[in-house]
C-alpha cells in the first residue's frame, strides 16, 4: 500500500533530501528494511523518486543519515547498510541475498553477508568489517579460505568475485597476505577468482590494491 496521504508540508521539508537520496542507488531491500525500522509504507512498483516519496518522514530521515550524513550508530546498523547497498551496486540487474548460507567443497556451510546472483548461479560475495580494529592478517587469511571453499564446492562454478569491505581500515600485514595469497593461485580458469578490498573512507567505499598498502590511511 502507498502513502498517498503524505502530507504536504513534509513533502516540501523533505524535498531535498527525497531529492539528494534519489542521486544514490538504494536497492529495493535496503528501502524495505529501513520501511520496516520505522512503520513505514512502502511502494512496490516504480521507480526510486515514486518509492521515496511513498515513505514516511522517520524512514526519509533515517536514509538520509545513513547514506548522505554516513552517520554512526551503537549497532552499527548504519555502516552494514552502505555495506550492503555498494556491494549489491556494483552488479547491476542481479539478484541480491543477505546472510545467505553457501556450501563450500568440504561440507561446510558458511553465512555469507552477501551474495550476488545472476540466472540463479553466485557471481560474487562480499564481506565486512564495520567496527573494532583493523582488518587483521588472520581475518584475510579466513576471507581467502572461506572464499576458495566456496569456489571450489558445489555452487562456485559462477564465482567470479570476492569482495572484503571495512570501515575500520586494514592492518598493512592484512594485505601482504592477500597479494601472497592471490599470487599463489594458478592461471586455472575453472578456479579463478578475482579478490578485491574495499575501504570506506571520506564517505565512500573505493577499491584499494594492495600492492599500494602504504598509500593507505590504516585505523588501529
Amino acid at each position: 500500500m502507498v502513502n498517498t496521504n503524505f502530507p504536504q508540508f513534509s513533502t516540501t521539508q523533505l524535498g531535498s533530501k527525497i531529492s539528494s537520496l534519489g542521486n544514490y542507488n538504494l536497492p529495493d531491500f535496503i528501502l524495505s528494511l529501513v520501511a520496516k525500522d520505522c512503520n513505514s509504507e512502502l511502494a512496490e512498483r516504480g521507480k526510486l523518486d515514486k518509492k521515496l516519496h511513498s515513505m514516511n518522514e522517520d524512514a526519509i530521515e533515517l536514509l538520509y543519515q545513513i547514506f548522505v550524513n554516513c552517520k554512526e550508530d551503537e549497532s552499527k546498523n548504519y555502516a552494514l547498510y552502505r555495506f550492503y547497498a555498494y556491494a549489491s551496486s556494483i552488479y547491476h540487474k542481479c539478484e541480491t541475498t543477505v546472510n545467505e548460507t553457501i556450501q563450500g567443497k568440504s561440507g561446510k556451510n558458511y553465512k555469507i553477508p552477501i551474495a550476488i546472483k545472476s540466472g540463479g548461479m553466485y557471481i560474487s560475495v562480499a564481506f565486512n568489517k564495520n567496527s573494532g580494529k583493523a582488518v587483521s592478517k588472520r581475518e584475510i587469511m579466513k576471507f581467502y579460505n572461506i572464499v576458495d571453499d566456496l569456489k571450489l564446492g558445489p555452487h562456485g562454478t559462477q564465482l567470479m568475485d570476492a569482495i572484503f569491505c571495512s570501515s575500520v581500515g586494514f592492518m598493512g600485514n592484512a594485505l601482504v597476505e592477500l597479494e601472497n595469497l592471490k599470487n599463489s593461485r594458478d592461471d586455472n580458469p575453472e578456479t579463478k577468482i578475482t579478490f578485491k578490498i574495499a575501504n570506506f573512507e571520506n564517505l565512500i567505499y573505493s577499491i584499494i590494491k594492495t600492492k599500494t598498502a602504504e598509500n593507505i590511511i590504516l585505523r588501529n
